[in-house]
């Protein structure tokens, strides 16, 4: 069927994703456990200060959560209504959720690494986990809403 570009929209298809571990929260640290069948990924991994974190919003697993589509940023009312792709909301169609976390500790072979800097609630799935490369990334020339602009900068972890 074609869409409002006059492209032809792809059939849907279902994709299955597994989780690689587990996120467990103690105060502002947190544990990203990994399952047995995937510590061999970890190898190496000591080298990096940061990672990216992603994880699935589990608890906000429902269809009327992934069929909203705009949100008020921040969940606030003066932020102007924005499409979730343009912000970091929790409600989206694919629950990835995505954070830079610092590495505190490595727990080898117990396939544990100790972050600071992750957003995610106990008992959170663990989708995958990435190292930060400065050369790839962070941007030049960066352009926000100005809702975003006002936002106060977070210190990295």
């Amino acid at each position: 069927m074609p869409s409002e570009t006059g492209l032809e929209t792809p059939q849907k298809t279902t994709y299955e994703l597994r989780p690689v571990g587990d996120i467990h929260r103690s105060g502002e640290v947190h544990v990203l456990a990994v399952f047995p069948e995937y510590r061999q990924g970890l190898t190496a991994i000591e080298g990096f200060s940061h990672l990216w974190v992603l994880y699935w919003f589990h608890e906000n697993d429902e269809p009327a959560s992934r069929s909203i589509l705009q949100v008020h940023p921040r969940k606030d009312p003066k932020n102007p209504l924005t499409g979730v792709f343009g912000t970091r909301s929790h409600m989206r169609p694919n629950l990835i959720g995505m954070d830079l976390c610092r590495i505190e500790e490595v727990r080898q072979p117990c396939g544990e690494i100790v972050v600071s800097g992750c957003q995610a609630r106990d008992g959170t799935p663990l989708v995958d986990i990435k190292p930060y490369l400065p050369y790839s990334d962070s941007a030049r020339e960066v352009r926000l809403p100005e809702w975003a602009g006002k936002l106060r900068h977070k210190e990295l972890p």
